[in-house]
C-alpha cells in the first residue's frame, strides 16, 4: 500500500488526503495547529463560502491568474462534486446570492466536522500538532521521508504540501510550504496580500467609518508611474457593496478589486491606483440631475445641507456637502446650474487616491507562491522532485470572493490526492 503524507489540515489537506485514501493509499497528515481547519473556521465571516454553484466554465474568469493551470483540477473535480459529497455526508446546503453556497446551518464547524468525520472513516491518521521541519529527497530526485517535529523521520511514497499561504497569519498559516518549495529547488513567485482592504489618502473616509454602501459601482484606475496618459486604464469595474473603514474602504466591492492590484511594472516602475466610486450607478447624469432638480424643487425654501435626505445615508450628507464645494447655508432655489451639474458629477464620480494594501493579517488569501511552471497541471506532481505534489493556496493561482479559492482548494487538494496514491 502506497504511503502518502499530507503537510496541513485544512480544505487542500483534507480533501487530499480523502481522495488519497479512496485511491487505496495509506495517508498520514501533519497538521501544526492542534486542530483541523482553523482558516475554513473564519472562512464567509464564520459561515463558510463552500463553494460556488455557476457553471464550472464560467470560473474561468473569476480567476485573475492561473486559470488555465487549474482546467485538469477544476474540471477533474468540480463544484458539483464538492457539494454532492457535503449533501452525502450529512452536511445540507444552501446556495444564495450570486451563487455562493453555504452549509444550511450557517456555521462553518460543519463543514469541518463533516470532513474529519469522513476522514475517521477513511482511517487517515491525523497527528495535530507535530510540525514539518523539513522534506527528504533521494540523491536521484525522488520524495524519501517527512521530518516532523513529534514523530521524527518518517518515510513515504509522496508528499503533499498543503499548507496554506501567508494571509492570517494567525491560523498557522505562515509560509512553511514555499520555504520548503524553496528548499527543494522550486520558483516561489511574489507574495502579496489579496481579497484585502485598500488604504486611502482622503481623511473624508473616516468620518464616514462603519457605513455600508449597496447597490454602488466602483471602477478601479491603474495609473502608471511614468509614460504617456493613455496607458491608463480600468482594472476592475464591479457592482455590489462596499464599506467604509478607519483607514480607507473594504466589502466585498473592493476586496474583489484587490485581486487586480498590481505593485509595479515588469520594470519594476510602481503603478498608482485612484477608485472611482459611482454612488447612482441606475441612474445616467441626466436622469440624476432631473432627480436632483426634483429633491431641490420639493426642498426649495431649505439649506442646502437640509435638502439630501432622499439621496444619502445621513452619515454621508455632511461629507458629500463639503466635497461639492457648495456653502451649506445656502438655499436651494440659489443654487447654480453649474454647481448642480459639478454635484451630479461628484455623485457619479467620487474618487479615492489608494495608498496601499493592508497586510496579510487582514487578507483573505494569498497572491503569488510555487510557480505553477514548476508543477504539472494535469497531476499536481513537482517538475522537479518526483512524489511531491502541491494543492491550494500554497501555489501561485487566486481568484475572487464568492467561494471560487475553496473550490480552488477542494479541486487541487483532489487531484493531488487521487496522483500521489495512483502514480
Amino acid at each position: 500500500m502506497k504511503q502518502v503524507a499530507v503537510i496541513g489540515c485544512g480544505a487542500a489537506g483534507m480533501m487530499a488526503a480523502i481522495s488519497a485514501s479512496l485511491s487505496g493509499a495509506a495517508v498520514t497528515i501533519f497538521e501544526k495547529n492542534e486542530k483541523p481547519g482553523k482558516k475554513i473556521y473564519i472562512t464567509g465571516k464564520g459561515r463558510c463560502n463552500v463553494t460556488n454553484a455557476c457553471d464550472i466554465s464560467e470560473y474561468f474568469d473569476k480567476i485573475p491568474h492561473g486559470s488555465k493551470f487549474l482546467y485538469s483540477a477544476l474540471y477533474g473535480y468540480d463544484n458539483t462534486q464538492v457539494m454532492n459529497l457535503f449533501e452525502e455526508n450529512g452536511c445540507r446546503l444552501k446556495t444564495e446570492r450570486g451563487d455562493r453556497v453555504f452549509p444550511v446551518s450557517d456555521h462553518s464547524s460543519d463543514i469541518i466536522s463533516t470532513l474529519v468525520r469522513i476522514l475517521k472513516k477513511l482511517k487517515v491518521d491525523i497527528r495535530y500538532q507535530d510540525e514539518v521541519r523539513w522534506i527528504q529527497v533521494t540523491d536521484y530526485g525522488h520524495v524519501k521521508a517527512v521530518v516532523s517535529e513529534d514523530s521524527g523521520i518518517t518515510e513515504f511514497d509522496a508528499v503533499i504540501i498543503c499548507t496554506g499561504g501567508l494571509s492570517y497569519p494567525s491560523t498557522g498559516s505562515t509560509g512553511d510550504g514555499l520555504k520548503f518549495a524553496r528548499e527543494l529547488g522550486h520558483k516561489v513567485t511574489k507574495t502579496t496580500p489579496s481579497l484585502v482592504p485598500f488604504e486611502v489618502a482622503q481623511n473624508w473616509c473616516k468620518e464616514l467609518q462603519g457605513l455600508a454602501l449597496k447597490n454602488v459601482t466602483i471602477k478601479l484606475e491603474q495609473i502608471p508611474a511614468s509614460g504617456p496618459a493613455k496607458k491608463k486604464k480600468y482594472v476592475y469595474d464591479g457592482f455590489g457593496e462596499m464599506l467604509f473603514t478607519h483607514f480607507g474602504v473594504s466589502g466585498p466591492l473592493i476586496l474583489t478589486s484587490s485581486c487586480y492590484y498590481e505593485e509595479a511594472d515588469k520594470k519594476g516602475e510602481k503603478y498608482s491606483y485612484v477608485i472611482h466610486l459611482d454612488l447612482k450607478p441606475a441612474l445616467t447624469e441626466e436622469q440624476l440631475d432631473k432627480r436632483i432638480q426634483r429633491e431641490f424643487e420639493n426642498a426649495k425654501n431649505r439649506q442646502f445641507k437640509n435638502s439630501l435626505n432622499a439621496l444619502f445615508p445621513s452619515k454621508m450628507i455632511p461629507v458629500m456637502v463639503e466635497l461639492s464645494g457648495i456653502d451649506p447655508e445656502k438655499q436651494v432655489n440659489a443654487i447654480t446650474k453649474k454647481e448642480r451639474l459639478e454635484f451630479v458629477s461628484l455623485i457619479k464620480n467620487l474618487k479615492m487616491d489608494v495608498t496601499g494594501l493592508r497586510g496579510f493579517p487582514e487578507a483573505i488569501i494569498t497572491r503569488g507562491g510555487v510557480a505553477t511552471s514548476d508543477i504539472n497541471p494535469s497531476t499536481m506532481e513537482s517538475k522537479k522532485i518526483k512524489g511531491l505534489y502541491f494543492a491550494g493556496e500554497v501555489i501561485d493561482v487566486d481568484a475572487q470572493t464568492g467561494g471560487f479559492n475553496l473550490q480552488i482548494a477542494w479541486s487541487t487538494g483532489h487531484l493531488a490526492g487521487e496522483s500521489a496514491a495512483n502514480d
